[in-house]
């Protein structure tokens, strides 16, 4: 997303080249691709350890920290590949991240120095939803990933992990079909008659 962004607000004339059918299956299979990939390297790490607390895990998907508080061995040999492969996962999300992150400075570099205040506030309304959508993302994800075993609360774990697997897809419709005038008047009305009705 923030790549279309930037070829759509920085390089509008070269929009149609640049993001073709190709070039968009190519990126979204090259995410899919790293996405596998990850989820393979943890998913075989983990299947090695042995568990011996059982396997019920109080979330509603296994995630790879609460794996390893079930685990029988604490030996460090027996993380050592696991935290390898996070290691491989939080460089992986860094280059990424440092990606979305200059592509939005050329982005608002590009919209600062727009002479219109109609065609700044159409560029920003369309970046800053992907925005805030990454940001919310990123951050529940790094905090379930990267809290310490020790003084986690169950309840926590459970919300941050709710925000960042499962409110960042459903926003994502909600954001951006929030740009067209006809599904705002929409919603308007359905929160009109629900206030009404509260009354």
């Amino acid at each position: 997303m923030s790549y279309d962004r930037y070829v759509a607000i920085c390089k509008p004339l070269h929009y149609g080249t640049l993001m073709d059918s190709r070039a968009c299956g190519t990126m979204a299979a090259a995410a899919w691709g790293i996405g596998i990939l990850n989820s393979l390297l943890h998913t075989a790490s983990t299947f090695s350890l042995p568990l011996c607390q059982g396997n019920a895990i109080n979330q509603f998907f296994c995630e790879i920290p609460h794996i390893l508080k079930l685990s029988c061995s604490k030996s460090f040999k027996s993380y050592l590949g696991e935290v390898g492969f996070l290691l491989f996962s939080i460089c992986l999300a860094f280059v990424f991240f440092v990606f979305v992150v200059l592509s939005y400075v050329q982005i608002f570099r590009a919209v600062l120095r727009m002479p219109s205040e109609q065609g700044r506030h159409k560029a920003f309304s369309t970046c800053l939803p992907h925005l805030a959508v990454v940001s919310l993302f990123l951050s529940t994800g790094m905090v379930a990933q990267l809290k310490p075993f020790s003084n986690s609360s169950p309840f926590l774990d459970l919300m941050v992990s709710f925000l960042y697997s499962v409110l960042p897809p459903t926003l994502n419709p909600i954001i951006y079909s929030m740009r067209n005038k006809e599904i705002r008047h929409a919603l308007s009305k359905v929160l009109r008659h629900v206030l009404f009705q509260l009354q």
